[in-house]
């Protein structure tokens, strides 16, 4: 089984937890106080080559696998030339919802050239963003 198998498998899971989920909203993990995710690379502003090298920073939480449930931890999304997130479902598993749910906090990312918005989130066991959400500042950068 391949890794977005896997991931697509951990996700669907999350949402069958409970027949009831969809209709009252899925549970969310707590974030810690203060938590925050952010780019040490690139940072805003930056021009490119692809495959870009992304390198994902975390404060106030830890790193862990999608389906470990550990208190105060989570995994990297990293979101492309996307607008809008719901917040209190899985994270979606496509070319523009990149998931990192071995506990990666680094990639290279092959983008088309052109200028793209980036920004990261951090969701639990389950793919599902915690409350309060831990999502960076949106950077632009511009591959050439």
């Amino acid at each position: 089984m391949t890794y977005s198998k896997i991931t697509a498998a951990i996700a669907l899971s999350a949402a069958l937890v409970s027949p009831l989920a969809y209709a009252e909203g899925l549970p969310r993990s707590q974030s810690a106080e203060g938590a925050s995710v952010y780019f040490i690379s690139p940072k805003d502003g930056d021009t490119v080559s692809s495959p870009v090298h992304v390198v994902f920073g975390l404060a106030g939480m830890g790193v862990a696998p999608a389906g470990l449930e550990k208190e105060n931890t989570g995994h990297h999304h990293l979101l492309i030339d996307v607008d809008q997130v719901a917040f209190d479902m899985p994270v979606k598993l496509d070319d523009q919802h990149l998931h990192f749910g071995n506990g990666q906090t680094e990639a290279m990312v092959e983008l088309a050239p052109g200028e793209h918005s980036l920004q990261l989130l951090l969701a639990d066991h389950y793919h599902i963003p915690h409350k309060p959400v831990v999502i960076s500042e949106k950077i632009k950068i511009t591959v050439k």
